[in-house]
């Protein structure tokens, strides 16, 4: 493996029934990224996704704004953790406050996320940090045994910043820190050396960073 670029899914719905599925600003979000590349004369050699609808629909964007269909192997390792789950042992049953404010809710993830990460999350029944950090890691080291030049990976902010906070020595904590600025479609780089895996960019979203997208840069 020479180049990964690893792709958060575009916007889901945030509040609604269904998160898994793309919102309509998400689905332009990865349309318009699709349109990047092509622009760009950027070409994958193997593209991978997790299992999760959003991830499917984000590719199918992405393939949309390239002019063509993407087949992709599909790798459930690159899954989301449940943060549900999560929510539910950090408050010990107690229901998340409905105000509807994000930033109170993502405080409350935050916090939630640090005691999974530390190993002190107790209560519900959850996936342990680190059972969801070997998954996805073991996902890493399979996609380095490809001889493709360059991938095109689909997933979700959970795994991305596992993966980055890997490469980068961080403490655990720093997938919780990484994760919850990850921006809708953005991109983060990586480049395969004879021996290591190094991080060129994180979190970048040029095909947002136009004046009549004002607005469009989301995180959930």
């Amino acid at each position: 493996m020479a180049e990964l670029i690893l792709v958060r899914h575009g916007q889901a719905s945030f509040g609604a029934d269904d998160y898994d599925k793309l919102s309509e600003l998400g689905w332009r979000q990865s349309r318009w990224l699709g349109e990047y590349f092509k622009e760009r004369g950027v070409a994958f050699d193997l593209h991978v996704r997790g299992s999760l609808r959003r991830h499917a629909e984000t590719l199918a964007g992405i393939g949309e704004g390239l002019g063509r269909t993407l087949a992709a192997a599909e790798d459930a390792r690159l899954d989301e953790y449940d943060s549900h789950s999560l929510l539910h042992a950090h408050l010990k049953g107690k229901p998340l406050p409905q105000s509807g404010d994000r930033r109170e809710h993502f405080r409350i993830l935050r916090e939630a996320m640090y005691a999974w990460a530390d190993g002190t999350l107790q209560g519900h029944p959850h996936e342990p940090f680190a059972d969801f950090r070997s998954r996805v890691l073991s996902a890493l080291a399979d996609m380095g045994k490809s001889t493709a030049k360059r991938v095109l990976v689909v997933s979700s902010g959970g795994p991305i910043s596992t993966i980055l906070a890997d490469v980068m020595g961080m403490p655990l904590r720093g997938v919780v820190d990484l994760n919850l600025q990850t921006r809708n479609t953005g991109i983060s780089e990586l480049q395969a050396g004879a021996s290591r895996i190094h991080c060129v960019s994180f979190n970048n979203v040029p095909h947002l960073d136009r004046p009549e997208r004002d607005g469009a840069l989301t995180y959930s």
